[in-house]
C-alpha cells in the first residue's frame, strides 16, 4: 500500500512532534513544578500557601497531559528508545512517578485537617513533587547527551550496564540544576502574574531573579562543557533515512564536540540557544521589574529555547550508547514501521487540536489572580 508520506518524512515529522510535546510539557507543567518548588519559601502562612497552590490548582492536571502524551508517543513511535531508556532510567522513573503522585495527593489532602503539622507536611510533599521531577528530568537529559551504557546484541536485545548512582555525574548534575533553575524561574514568572500583589509575589520575584541568573550561567556552562568536554557522537558515512529500523546497520563513533556540528552546518539552528539566553534574560528583567507579560513570555521562551537546543544539537541521535556507539539509536534506525507512523500521525492530526482547544478553554475560564480573601468565599478552592 502506497502512503502519501514517505518513511523518511514521517520519521522527521515524529521527531519534530516529540520535540513539540517535550516543549509543551516544559512550558505548561513546567510552571506547575516551579510553583510547587517555590511553595515553602514564598508563602509563610496557611492562607498564603493556599493562595499559591490555587494559582496552579485549576490547570495542573491538564498540563500533565503533555507528559503522558510524550511517554505514549515514545512507546509508539520509537519502541527501541522506550525499551532502552525505561530500562536504564527505571529507578529514576520510579522516583519521578512517586514524586508526581505526591502532587494530586497533596492537593486533595492538605486542607482536610486543620493541624499545622499535617498541612506543613503536605506542603513539603508538594515541594518534593515539584523539585524531584525537575531535577531528575534534567539529569536524564544530561545522561542522554553523554550517552547511556547499553549495548545491543545480534538479536537487538538491549543490555544496560549502568546503575542508578552512575546517572549522577558533574555534567548530568549541571543539567539537573539547570532544569530546576529554569522551572523555578518559570514558576516565579507565573506567580508574578497570578498571585495577588503583596509579600508572596515579592518573595517569588526575589527568588525568580536569582534563579534566572543561575539558569543563564548554567546554560552557558553546558555550552562550554559540550564544546570542549568529551561529549558528542557522530554518524560515519551516509545514513539510510528510509531504511529498516536496525541500529546495528548504522556506523556511529564517539566524537568530542560533535554536538555542535549541526549549528555549524545549519546556521538557523542558532535560533534555539539564542532564544534560551534572550528569553531567560527577558524573564529576569520582567520578574525583577514586576512586569508580568515580559516575565512569563521570557521564561516560556527561555524554556523552549533550552529544550530545543538539546534536540537540535543531537539530531539525528535520540539515545546514543557510551559503551558501544554502534548500538546508538537515531531517528533513522529506531522508529516504528512506516504504516504505524502514518496511522499515528493521522490520529494526532485529529486529537491534538482537541487537546489544544480544551487547554486554551480551561485557561480562559479559570484565568484571574489567586487571592487570600477568595479562600473564605469560594468552597471549590484547595
Amino acid at each position: 500500500m502506497d502512503l502519501p508520506l514517505d518513511y523518511a518524512t514521517l520519521r522527521i515529522i515524529w521527531w519534530g512532534l516529540m520535540g513539540v510535546l517535550l516543549m509543551a510539557f516544559a512550558v505548561t507543567d513546567g510552571f506547575d513544578l516551579g510553583v510547587a518548588t517555590l511553595l515553602p519559601f514564598v508563602a509563610r502562612t496557611d492562607g498564603e500557601r493556599r493562595m499559591v497552590i490555587n494559582t496552579i490548582g485549576p490547570t495542573w492536571e491538564g498540563n500533565q497531559v503533555w507528559f503522558i502524551l510524550g511517554g505514549g508517543a515514545i512507546f509508539a513511535a520509537w519502541p527501541f528508545v522506550y525499551a532502552v531508556s525505561f530500562s536504564g532510567f527505571y529507578l529514576a522513573m520510579f522516583v519521578v512517578l512517586a514524586a508526581l503522585i505526591l502532587r494530586p495527593v497533596g492537593f486533595k489532602y492538605r486542607s482536610k485537617r486543620p493541624s499545622k503539622t499535617w498541612r506543613s507536611g503536605w506542603d513539603w510533599a508538594l515541594f518534593v513533587g515539584g523539585f524531584a521531577p525537575a531535577l531528575v528530568f534534567g539529569v536524564a537529559v544530561g545522561n542522554v547527551l553523554q550517552g547511556l551504557p547499553f549495548r545491543l546484541d545480534g538479536d537487538l536485545r538491549a543490555t544496560y550496564e549502568g546503575g542508578f548512582l552512575g546517572l549522577f555525574t558533574p555534567f548530568t548534575l549541571l543539567c539537573g540544576l539547570l532544569s530546576v533553575a529554569m522551572l523555578v524561574t518559570h514558576g516565579a514568572a507565573w506567580l508574578t502574574m497570578k498571585a495577588e500583589k503583596g509579600v508572596v509575589r515579592d518573595r517569588a520575584r526575589a527568588i525568580g531573579t536569582a534563579a534566572a541568573l543561575v539558569s543563564i550561567l548554567l546554560f552557558a556552562g553546558g555550552y562550554v562543557f559540550t564544546a570542549f568536554g568529551p561529549l558528542g557522537f557522530r554518524l560515519e558515512g551516509a545514513a539510510d533515512a528510509a531504511g529498516p529500523s536496525n541500529p546495528l546497520r548504522s556506523a556511529t563513533v564517539a566524537a568530542p564536540g560533535a554536538w555542535h556540528d549541526n549549528f555549524a552546518a545549519y546556521g538557523w539552528m542558532w535560533i534555539a540557544p539564542v532564544a534560551g539566553f534572550l528569553g531567560t534574560g527577558l524573564a529576569l528583567f520582567g520578574i525583577r521589574a514586576g512586569r508580568e507579560a515580559p516575565a512569563f513570555i521570557g521564561s516560556s521562551l527561555g524554556a523552549l529555547g533550552i529544550v530545543a537546543t538539546v534536540g537540535l544539537s543531537m539530531f539525528p541521535f535520540i539515545l546514543p550508547s557510551s559503551i558501544d556507539p554502534k548500538s546508538s539509536l537515531t531517528v533513522w534506525n529506531a522508529s516504528s514501521s512506516h504504516m504505524t507512523l502514518f496511522v499515528m500521525l493521522a490520529v494526532t492530526v485529529v486529537l491534538l487540536p482537541i487537546v489544544l482547544a480544551y487547554t486554551a478553554w480551561a485557561f480562559k475560564v479559570m484565568w484571574g489572580r489567586s487571592t487570600v480573601d477568595s479562600l473564605s468565599s469560594n468552597p471549590d478552592l484547595y
